[in-house]
């Protein structure tokens, strides 16, 4: 689990092909003093597993679903990305809560200035608006960020000059492909409401709208 504050810009030094799959090898420093065999580090939003590593560089295996449903692909020899690693107990959570499981890919369309903020509108798929709401919460390639608005094709975020300068952020540019991770509660929330699918055993009663107006939820 992370939190959607990247810790440091890494590089990418080596894209080693096995079929759909890949293994990457990444420049990196400050993350990689407690680092550990198995660890799981999100590189741009996406949870990897290290499994190799030395004084300042990790490698990471990458299985085609990953491949199919993430903006990897677009990565090259030389590319930035945003590293974070696994969240621990005890300390402040400044962002929310990530999963590193990408839900899909958007493409930056706008970016304007307001003032001191990046004002970013990015296209999405519904299968992931359906799931933001204005003032809710979006990771983009690793970062926590804030919905702007939501419309019926796309979202906005406002970026902080802060976030903009420590993260790849910097680097997209209109037509940018970025990897995209909603907020896991609206998700959770949805599977609650719905009815079983067929095959599915019912343990207990579904959340309907009529349940929830019956006992006085609604």
């Amino acid at each position: 689990m992370f939190t959607g504050l990247v810790e440091e810009v890494g590089t990418i030094q080596e894209i080693r092909t096995s079929g759909k799959a890949i293994h990457l090898k990444m420049r990196a420093a400050s993350i990689l003093g407690d680092v550990a065999l198995g660890d799981s580090i999100s590189v741009n939003g996406i949870c990897l597993t290290v499994t190799h590593f030395d004084g300042g560089s990790f490698t990471v295996d990458v299985v085609p679903e990953t491949m199919r449903r993430t903006a990897l692909h677009e990565l090259s020899v030389g590319s930035p990305v945003n590293l974070e690693r696994a969240m621990a107990m005890g300390q402040r959570f400044g962002g929310h809560i990530v999963s590193g499981h990408i839900d899909g890919i958007g493409q930056i369309t706008e970016i304007v200035d307001e003032d001191i903020a990046k004002v970013v509108r990015i296209k999405a798929m519904p299968d992931v608006l359906r799931y933001l709401v204005e003032k809710g919460s979006i990771t983009i390639d690793g970062v926590s960020l804030t919905v702007m608005d939501v419309a019926s094709d796309s979202f906005r975020v406002s970026v902080i000059p802060h976030t903009w300068q420590v993260t790849v952020l910097r680097h997209r540019r209109i037509g940018s492909v970025v990897n995209l991770e909603c907020d896991i509660i609206g998700k959770y929330v949805e599977r609650l409401l719905l009815p079983y699918a067929p095959g599915e055993v019912k343990g207990k009663q579904n959340i309907t709208l009529e349940y929830l107006q019956q006992n006085g939820f609604a």
